[in-house]
């Protein structure tokens, strides 16, 4: 085998791998992600303080869904907590086949979707995905989010929470999959991440 070969095979198996590590994830037909998140509220919200801010525990949450976009954030007020913005379905909004009549685009800490017919009633679409502010724990989760990608069925466990910072600034949880528009979206404190990619 000559060098040019040896060259266009490196060339073309880093291709590869960088494909298979950006390229969004794909299942094909059917639901991966079949059960609805599992939200228990606290009576008694515990607190604690996490770098300038006070973080209170509203629910325990966990959630396994489908990727439907990832967004990351560094320049807007929640960026000091939450890097990074999930839209997540579940349900018949995990299925390929549904997605695949759907667009989907992230912007501005909002989720936004649009379809030119309905594949599966409005209702469900609206109760069966969400946006999700992501708060890491630590380090570890941080690092375990960073390998998110577009498709992958991802396990988040944690909590529901309200942040608020010494200036009265206040970001809470929405404590419902039934709102839409402002106020809807999920802020979670995430303390374990796993991936689901085929």
């Amino acid at each position: 085998m000559t060098l040019r070969n040896i060259i266009i095979l490196i060339a073309l198996a880093c291709g590869f791998m960088w494909y298979n590590k950006e390229g969004p994830a794909t299942y094909g037909p059917g639901i991966v992600a079949p059960s609805s998140p599992v939200q228990r509220d606290f009576a008694d919200p515990p607190s604690f303080t996490f770098d300038r801010y006070s973080i209170t525990e509203l629910a325990s949450f966990d959630i396994e869904a489908r990727v439907l976009g990832r967004e990351d954030y560094s320049r807007d007020r929640g960026a000091e907590l939450s890097p990074m913005d999930l839209a997540l379905g579940w349900g018949r909004m995990s299925d390929e086949s549904v997605l695949a009549d759907i667009n989907i685009r992230q912007s501005g800490r909002f989720y936004f979707w649009r379809v030119d017919a309905f594949p599966i009633p409005r209702q469900e679409i609206e109760t069966h995905s969400a946006n999700m502010h992501l708060i890491p724990a630590n380090a570890h989760v941080a690092r375990d989010m960073d390998e998110i990608r577009e498709g992958d069925v991802v396990h988040l466990s944690g909590s529901l929470v309200q942040a608020t910072s010494k200036d009265g600034w206040v970001w809470r949880s929405s404590m419902t999959r039934n709102d839409t528009g402002a106020g809807a979206c999920e802020v979670i404190w995430v303390e374990q991440v796993s991936i689901t990619r085929r």
